[in-house]
């Protein structure tokens, strides 16, 4: 099943006082990157998530959100004791100053100290971080799970973009075949007109070497090949649809030769239609190139 690299999903909990939101976004990438925001203290979280993603996922470009909040984060406080030292131990050093040039300060009182950046924490209730380390490790699986589905959901969507532009390749390769046979009686008139003129300039022939000439020419016009290899990617890309696991890099190679033979028809077209043929070939296969930088 084809799985598309751009989803998002999300995904909410509660255990006692403390509740969470997860949220989880994915683009296109050339590979796998993951960029996980998880709260501080959180590090066998964040450990499990990694290793998840990475057996999950493919290709994209993954960014996940982990917001935590405790009901009682208000008045759940807590002395940060090693700040708290350094804290007064800056604060005698200043009053040690002080004196020794003579300035008189006030005494700092304790709500001064308790001011100080690193003093005063958000405490952490005890006995409640293993359950809910453990809640959120559990609710991993869930998220990656709705996320995949998404994926799976616009794979879908995708796939049936590519098909019919797939079609419409096909169809315009078929007109590019009918316009070749159309215009070959105009390129071999060319080529009769092109052979008197070197005929009637030239006292001495060597018939063997004009023979070989036309034949370039013939060959350098002719765009057999490029329709013929036009059909046979038309195919191979089928076939990769119906591929399980990721084939977005095959794709996206399969689109550059596409690209490739389109712009070698239109450079051989010699012919008006024909050559709108071969823009109007060019201009879906960027469209879908375009599709299958989302595929996974």
């Amino acid at each position: 099943m084809m799985h598309s690299m751009t989803a998002f999903a999300s995904r909410t909990g509660q255990l006692g006082p403390v509740s969470w939101g997860w949220d989880i976004r994915g683009v296109n990438a050339r590979g796998l990157d993951l960029r996980l925001r998880i709260p501080d203290g959180f590090d066998a979280v964040e450990q499990a998530l990694r290793r998840a993603l990475t057996q999950g996922l493919g290709r994209g470009n993954i960014t996940v959100n982990l917001r935590l909040h405790r009901a009682e984060d208000a008045t759940a406080l807590a002395v940060d004791q090693a700040q708290l030292d350094r804290v007064l131990g800056a604060l005698d050093t200043v009053q040690e100053r002080a004196f020794a040039m003579g300035v008189t300060l006030g005494q700092p009182t304790a709500a001064d100290v308790l001011t100080q950046r690193g003093v005063l924490v958000a405490g952490q209730p005890a006995g409640d971080d293993a359950a809910l380390v453990a809640a959120l490790i559990a609710d991993i699986a869930p998220l990656i799970t709705a996320f995949t589905q998404m994926r799976a959901t616009e794979g879908a969507a995708l796939r049936a973009v590519i098909v019919d532009q797939l079609d419409k390749i096909a169809t315009l390769t078929t007109a590019a075949a009918g316009a070749a046979a159309d215009r070959a009686p105009v390129v071999r008139a060319n080529l009769r007109a092109a052979l008197r003129r070197v005929v009637d300039d030239v006292e001495s022939i060597d018939e063997t070497r004009i023979a070989q000439e036309l034949a370039m020419l013939a060959l350098k016009n002719d765009v057999t090949e490029e329709i013929d290899r036009l059909r046979a990617h038309v195919g191979a890309a089928a076939d990769l649809l119906d591929e399980a696991g990721p084939v977005g890099r095959k794709l996206d190679f399969l689109s550059q030769e596409f690209n490739r033979e389109a712009n070698t028809l239109c450079s051989k077209a010699q012919s008006a239609p024909l050559t709108r043929i071969g823009l109007d070939l060019k201009a879906v296969i960027d469209q879908m190139r375009e599709q299958i930088q989302n595929v996974e």
